[in-house]
């Protein structure tokens, strides 16, 4: 039997985006797991119906995101956000990057959804930083062979940044991919409202994370950030 991937979607109130998350997946994984934090809209209902298996996790990305990754049966977990879509052709990607025994996982090109100018703006900025820092989110669709998630200790429970502190322990224990041949798209609605008040704010998050800052207290600036872009910003956690 050849390699098994798990898409693994955590969920909080997305019934608007989970069925098409899940068509997405189900073009990539051998299975799709959604941990749902308690959604109250019907997105567990919506997810099964499309196809996935549907767990109940405590809520809060990381705290989703493990929970997920436990509950699945795949040599590659790929993590993928419930507002991204996976490009055809992403699984014979991944599976081609992994066929280095030295390569224990990465992540995709990123392009925004929206036509204007500032989602071309991010998305070049999101390139630019992976290829010359190797900083990258989770909305970019991270993926990492099960082996070394377990060894790492996957996702931590913190109540932000969960991505960008697993993806350092990563960055520095192996060796990375950037699959840019085989862009996901994500929706621009984490900005559409407030671009630049999100890219400062964003900016100041992770500069005080990098100078000590704990996630419980750098939550708050996060939450701003969502605040102004209203009810359109819904995520896990």
């Amino acid at each position: 039997m050849g390699t098994t991937i798990s898409v693994i979607i955590p969920t909080w109130h997305e019934a608007a985006e989970v069925r098409d998350a899940v068509e997405s997946a189900r073009r990539v994984g051998d299975e799709v797991v959604v941990a749902d934090g308690g959604s109250e809209d019907g997105t567990a209902e919506l997810a099964r119906a499309a196809g996935a298996r549907v767990i109940l996790a405590p809520k809060g990305r990381g705290s989703q995101l493990h929970a997920g990754a436990i509950a699945s049966t795949g040599d590659v977990l790929l993590f993928l956000h419930a507002d991204t879509r996976l490009a055809p052709g992403a699984r014979e990607a991944v599976l081609a990057a992994l066929q280095s025994p030295a390569v224990a996982g990465g992540n995709f090109y990123l392009l925004f959804d929206d036509p204007g100018r500032l989602a071309r703006v991010f998305t070049w900025l999101y390139d630019v930083r992976r290829r010359a820092i190797r900083i990258y989110y989770g909305d970019s669709a991270v993926f990492v062979r099960r082996s070394v998630y377990e060894t790492l200790g996957g996702f931590r429970p913190i109540p932000i940044l969960e991505d960008y502190e697993f993806i350092r322990r990563l960055e520095r224990s192996a060796k990375t991919v950037y699959l840019r041949q085989s862009p996901v798209r994500t929706s621009a609605r984490r900005f559409a409202r407030a671009p630049i008040r999100t890219l400062l704010v964003w900016a100041l998050v992770q500069s005080l994370y990098m100078l000590g800052v704990s996630p419980a207290r750098l939550k708050a600036l996060y939450s701003d950030a969502r605040a102004a872009n209203g009810p359109a910003k819904r995520e896990a956690g």
